[in-house]
């Protein structure tokens, strides 16, 4: 066997015991992935040859397959470098080859790195190492320590007596120490296992009064302690308010390093157990420290970075209000509100600005001016109002002069977060050169309750504040974890092709941002795709970019009523014979669900074609072109309620969640100011991870616990709200 295919078995193998998955469906799903597959390709029109993984299970895999491959280079590295020091042994190059984390790869690979000048390099030069071999081969039972390190005394090399010739060898034997992987494992093991995460405050900030006042002396198992009080802790050593240390269970670690360094009773052993103590406290502990504060930051950085991800993907999956016309306004006080009305596919129409906080002839006039826009030719359907200074205020008065005037026309507020960036932004420039960026939010305020998912996508994930301690996670895993997430959520849904912006387009299976912007240029230049087969007239635009994007895009209204579904080009041939069987048409096939349920699915297996790709096809067939989002219900925020003052212990509202953290979740009640709802009160049932019981952009009924006016915090609690509506029925 070559050593390519033993490697390559190697990798399989790993990966396999890595996942818990089927052989067949790691290496199937590797070869897609060298075929030049996308994750959402290979979970929806690959399940046959995937056993129907879905995106978190394909996503895990192409993980492994980074790591293991990383791993696979790191040793040939590390081979290449040991065998150049003529140090290389079968049973070292077996361990080598075994390694399945690379911290116990660099753990073997320690005693063999290139270091700096250590106390055990001078030691080493001073022709110690035979002296530190007698000692480590522990067979003198007689004798002294001193009298065997005699021979070694040497002015000339700066050894004027016993004591500094046994000092020299202790530090190269407390250097062999740690680097032994075995002893650096251990360490390590058992630090994780009972070691404890210690803060305290900083000397010069002792008695001051900040954020961090519950870490001043504070101490939690490091293995237990939860990502968000990790992530706010160094955020407190960053800002040098707090300290922090690793306690390690220190006399449980040197009983075992003793255990492996010492053997039998020589002469030698009390200087052994201060090699080891010396060992442990002066080069393993501080490098483990390290370590595993790395380690400690790096799991909490992956769950920040994973409730961040679930909260983004239920935001970009909000149900959107439709293809309505719609009124988008960006609240103002003093420099007013900015209006923008756009038609059912986010065109700007038009768009002015009105001033009704200021109570003056301005004030007086705005209401003229909003009637005008609203009844105007292709009257709005729908108002969309940020979120923001002024929102609730601007909310009332457009509900008054709706009313007043005898429409009724729904007002709904729409969360601004990120409005301002994308409204600065190279995107915002070049769909509205011409426009103050203030009136840009505003027309991004109104496409947002149009179809969040389309307007989202032109924002840094980052800018839309559904995570914690953002800033202070790996900015590297944070950005590919979202833009997954993105990915996953665009081609979830669909994509319209002829009316898609080209971030939307950017973020479709086998895209990306230079086919995107190709595909907008032939647009513009020819009118609109009729049919799919049209983007292979896109220039660069090949068969494989075809293959992976083609199932994901929609033509509404084309040449080909498949085109408006999810049911990929390869398989049209098939949904025509099933059409022929059945004698109507494909058109009639695709429009008259009720014509599916007289297929026999099992009679279209074949080469390539199974049950899933044949039951997907079918649910297609009897609902073409659906959106797979909920639907939209607009939140009802009470209009004697606007600000934080409004707020009474014990009132029941109605409010929007914005965001899920480990320890509850927060809920927009229209105060301006989010309520944080604890996790022990989000359920009647004990909720040990908050994102089961709720999600960002639910709509939930809480009742007011406690409202702090100074510190603006509000305290609610849907499990009372619940109670109290069980009472009451």
């Amino acid at each position: 066997m070559s050593n390519e295919v033993a490697n390559r078995d190697q990798l399989l193998r790993f990966i396999i015991e890595a996942t818990g998955l089927k052989p067949f469906q790691v290496e199937n799903t590797i070869e897609l992935f060298a075929e030049g597959g996308t994750v959402p390709f290979i979970a929806r029109y690959r399940k046959e040859r995937t056993g129907e993984l879905d995106e978190v299970q394909i996503r895990t895999i192409e993980e492994r397959l980074a790591y293991f491959t990383e791993l696979a280079e790191r040793k040939l590295t590390v081979l290449k470098a040991i065998t150049e020091q003529g140090k290389l042994t079968p049973e070292l190059e077996g361990r080598i080859g075994s390694c399945r984390q690379k911290t116990e790869l660099e753990d073997l690979y320690l005693p063999y790195k290139p270091k700096r000048r250590t106390k055990a390099t001078i030691a080493r030069e001073r022709g110690l190492e035979p002296l530190a071999d007698i000692i480590a081969a522990q067979k003198l039972t007689t004798g002294s320590p001193e009298s065997a390190a005699l021979p070694f005394v040497d002015p000339e090399r700066q050894l004027p007596d016993v004591a500094a010739a046994l000092a020299g060898a202790g530090h190269i034997l407390a250097e062999r120490l740690s680097d032994d992987a075995d002893a650096r494992g251990m360490v390590r093991r058992l630090t994780w296992d009972e070691g404890i995460v210690c803060s305290r405050v900083a000397t010069d900030r002792v008695g001051s009064v900040t954020k961090f006042e519950m870490y001043y002396d504070y101490r939690e198992p490091l293995k237990a302690i939860p990502s968000h009080r990790m992530l706010a802790m160094r955020r407190g050593e960053k800002e040098e308010v707090l300290f922090l240390s690793i306690d390690a269970p220190e006399e449980a670690i040197l009983q075992r390093l003793q255990r492996l360094t010492i053997k039998g009773a020589s002469i030698f052993r009390p200087l052994l157990e201060q090699v080891v103590g010396d060992a442990y406290k002066r080069l393993i502990a501080p490098s483990i420290e390290v370590e595993l504060r790395l380690e400690a930051k790096k799991r909490a950085d992956e769950e920040a970075i994973a409730v961040f991800a679930r909260n983004l993907r239920n935001l970009l999956l909000a149900p959107p209000a439709g293809n309505l016309r719609t009124l988008g306004v960006d609240p103002g006080v003093r420099t007013g509100a900015k209006l923008a009305v756009v038609d059912q596919t986010g065109q700007l129409k038009e768009h002015s600005v009105i001033y009704p906080l200021t109570g003056d002839a301005k004030a007086r006039s705005a209401a003229t001016e909003l009637l005008r826009l609203v009844t105007g030719d292709g009257r709005v359907e729908m108002i969309a109002c940020g979120n923001g200074t002024g929102g609730r205020e601007t909310e009332r008065f457009m509900k008054e002069t709706l009313a007043s005037a005898g429409l009724q026309i729904p007002v709904v507020m729409v969360s601004e977060a990120g409005a301002s960036i994308y409204s600065a932004s190279e995107i915002a420039r070049e769909e509205f050169p011409e426009l103050d960026l203030t009136v840009r939010g505003a027309i991004s305020i109104g496409r947002r309750l149009q179809d969040p998912l389309a307007e989202l996508v032109k924002i840094d994930p980052k800018s839309i504040g559904v995570g914690q301690y953002q800033h202070d996670v790996n900015q590297s895993g944070l950005g590919a974890s979202l833009d997954d997430v993105v990915e996953s959520c665009v081609n979830f849904v669909g994509v319209d092709l002829n009316t898609a912006s080209r971030p939307l387009l950017s973020s479709v299976a086998g895209i990306g941002p230079s086919l995107a912007k190709a595909i907008v240029a032939y647009r513009d230049k020819q009118g609109g795709f009729s049919d799919r087969q049209g983007l292979k007239k896109v220039p660069r635009f090949g068969d494989k970019a075809f293959e992976q994007a083609a199932g994901f895009l929609r033509i509404r209204g084309g040449s080909n009523p498949l085109d408006n579904s999810a049911v990929h080009p390869e398989n049209y041939p098939l949904v025509s014979r099933m059409a022929a069987e059945l004698g109507v048409s494909v058109a009639e096939l695709a429009t008259r669900g009720e014509l599916v349920e007289r297929l026999d699915l099992k009679k279209y297996l074949g080469e390539g074609i199974g049950l899933p790709t044949l039951r997907d096809i079918a649910a297609e067939l009897r609902k073409p072109g659906r959106d797979p989002r909920q639907e939209f219900v607009a939140p009802a925020f009470r209009d004697d309620v606007q600000e934080l003052r409004d707020l009474q212990p014990g009132m029941m509202l109605q409010g929007t969640v914005t965001n899920v953290a480990a320890f509850g979740a927060f809920v927009d009640v229209g105060v301006h100011q989010d309520g944080l709802v604890h996790v022990s009160h989000l359920a009647k049932k004990f909720v040990k991870n908050p994102h089961e019981a709720v999600r960002v952009g639910e709509l939930v009924t809480v009742k007011v616990l406690t409202v702090d006016l100074q510190r603006k915090r509000i305290a609610l609690s849907i499990k009372e709200a619940v109670q109290a509506d069980q009472r009451q029925n």
